[in-house]
């Protein structure tokens, strides 16, 4: 038994915010903006926004102070910004930080006096409408009703609600030719994590699959092209199709304990969530096959097996020198053996088990 829903109008193509601009106008006159400090502005979808919201008259506010890795503080003091005003509307426009940001203010900017802890709780009936507008390829937050937060002891912790599925998104991969090489890099191997592990999630269904073996084909292909020609269109139109692709997949999924393996390694190393998830896909497939070992090579089948993905994350450079000790791995696997990720992990991912995956990663990558 299974079922699919996934709600969000999807308008996908080159300049397609303003091919398609007349569908923001039921949204009403008054809008929130939440992006980052330059992304927005350097890649020109600021603007693109900005002329269509005048054009229908559309009042808006910019708030451009979202960080890399969303904490709760931000939304507080994003609240006492903009908080008091009455929007109709809010949009998400940069990566998946601003638009997982926007989703929580969604709900923050509307249920007056909840915190950011209650987003966890689902102490709400409502949310304001959600438009998404990425500009990089990978974390499929478009797509999603995820939302992923630092939380106040600095926990990077995601809440799901389906009001925060956005309404309408707009993916443009003329945005994501601005991406630098290290940046396309973390967001496709978000992407790439996002499709493989939903292929992988105990909660797949027939339909995320076709998304997920797509998603991981075209990535397979058009990563390592991209990183050689930035500017290449094909090759940056194929990674923003995988990367939605994948964002349907874990709207269905959810992920897995690779997520939750990742998670210390941005907030205490500062690696890039994409890379960060990355390095442990092997050791976390490895896993998997005890129990799933079928699917494991469908996934893996673009890169001929566990080994090829190896060579294909270590060609690419996926697998940084990193410090870690023997009490980060301790107190990382303490943290992760209690994950929620793992009871949709197809495997055993005892404490034991995850000791030895962050082990490996000290021994063979990352030190």
């Amino acid at each position: 038994m299974w079922r699919y829903f996934m709600p969000v109008k999807v308008n996908f193509g080159w300049k397609v915010l303003r091919e398609r601009k007349d569908a923001l106008k039921p949204f009403g006159k008054k809008a929130v903006v939440f992006t980052g400090k330059r992304s927005s502005k350097e890649n020109g979808s600021l603007d693109d926004l900005t002329s269509v919201l005048e054009e229908f008259g559309i009042q808006y506010t910019v708030w451009d102070e979202v960080p890399e890795n969303p904490d709760f503080q931000s939304l507080e003091k994003a609240l006492k910004d903009v908080g008091e005003e009455n929007f109709d509307f809010v949009v998400g426009l940069g990566g998946g930080s601003p638009m997982d940001f926007a989703k929580a203010m969604a709900v923050l900017l509307i249920n007056r006096g909840i915190s950011p802890e209650d987003l966890y709780k689902g102490a709400y009936e409502k949310a304001l409408p959600i438009v998404a507008i990425p500009t990089t390829s990978g974390t499929g937050s478009e797509v999603t009703q995820y939302s992923v937060l630092t939380d106040r002891e600095g926990n990077k912790k995601g809440f799901g609600n389906d009001l925060i599925f956005p309404k309408i998104s707009f993916v443009d991969p003329r945005y994501t030719l601005f991406m630098n090489e290290d940046i396309t890099l973390t967001t496709g191997l978000d992407a790439l994590c996002h499709a493989v592990e939903g292929f992988m999630s105990k909660r797949a269904t027939p339909i995320s699959d076709i998304f997920a073996l797509e998603a991981v084909r075209k990535i397979s292909e058009s990563l390592p092209k991209v990183l050689e020609d930035l500017k290449n269109e094909g090759h940056r139109e194929n990674m923003m199709m995988a990367s939605l692709m994948a964002g349907i997949v874990i709207s269905q999924t959810g992920t897995t304990v690779a997520h939750a393996l990742g998670y210390p390694l941005t907030t205490e190393k500062g690696v890039r969530h994409g890379l960060a998830t990355a390095v442990t896909l092997v050791e976390v497939l490895k896993v998997m096959s005890e129990e799933a070992e079928e699917k494991v090579k469908e996934i893996l089948k673009p890169f001929e097996g566990i080994e090829g993905l190896r060579r294909f994350l270590r060609d690419l450079g996926a697998y940084k020198k990193i410090e870690i000790s023997q009490d980060d791995i301790e107190r990382w696997a303490e943290k992760v053996s209690k994950a929620r990720h793992i009871q949709f992990s197809p495997g055993n991912f005892s404490r034991e088990t995850i000791l030895r995956i962050y082990t490996s990663l000290k021994e063979e990558y990352l030190v």
